[in-house]
């Protein structure tokens, strides 16, 4: 069975940083494309960024020039860089992988991420 896990959210400032990390148990994330998603309660889940097997890389209008989504397959993990957040990033993020997507048919559990003085 597959499991994603994110990991680093958290409470930033308005212009900070966080990084999110997702790992996978069950199934490596290579060669498989990886798409972060975010929600919050007012809205459906929107996309945010994606990354093919071989690492390209596209990004929702909203987060390009601030947001950067990587792989590292040696230790098996997609990494989304935040900066200049904004209060509107505030959002549960979450990891999204499989064959065929985006969407996949796998998603984590979800990241909180608030943005917020």
């Amino acid at each position: 069975q597959v499991q994603l896990v994110e990991s680093g959210g958290g409470l930033v400032q308005p212009g900070g940083s966080l990084r999110l990390s997702c790992a996978s148990s069950g199934r490596p994330l290579n060669p498989y494309g990886v798409a972060w998603y975010r929600q919050t309660p007012e809205k459906l889940r929107d996309f945010v960024a994606h990354i093919t097997g071989n690492g390209i890389a596209e990004y929702a209008e909203s987060v390009k020039g601030r947001f950067t989504i990587s792989r590292d397959s040696a230790k098996n993990m997609v990494y989304l860089q935040m900066d200049s957040l904004k209060p509107e990033d505030t959002a549960i993020y979450y990891c999204n992988s499989g064959p065929f997507g985006p969407p996949y048919v796998n998603w984590g559990q979800g990241a909180q991420v608030t943005v917020s003085s």
